[in-house]
């Protein structure tokens, strides 16, 4: 069992882990605790309002249409035979 945990522990230490907190800043300072493994090396922190940025409306959809090559196909009759002549 031993073997296991030190096992598992080891690849915590090659594995990125994430800590993701949501709060509601009650004034524009804010503290808090990082893991004891934390300290000393360098951390990313990433603010944003939650939500922003998102835009919920979604853009009218373009019509396609395929009419920038127009062929007079009128009177015209496929010959597989010639198609595949080499």
């Amino acid at each position: 069992m031993g073997n296991i945990y030190q096992y598992i522990m080891r690849l915590f230490d090659y594995l990125a882990i994430m800590i993701r907190t949501i709060i509601t800043a009650h004034q524009q300072t804010i503290s808090f605790t990082i893991p004891k493994d934390y300290v000393g090396k360098e951390i990313e922190v990433i603010a944003f309002a939650k939500g922003e940025g998102i835009n919920k409306e979604q853009p009218a959809k373009k019509k396609v249409t395929f009419n920038a090559l127009s062929i007079d196909t009128r009177g015209y009759k496929f010959n597989r035979d010639e198609a595949n002549e080499r």
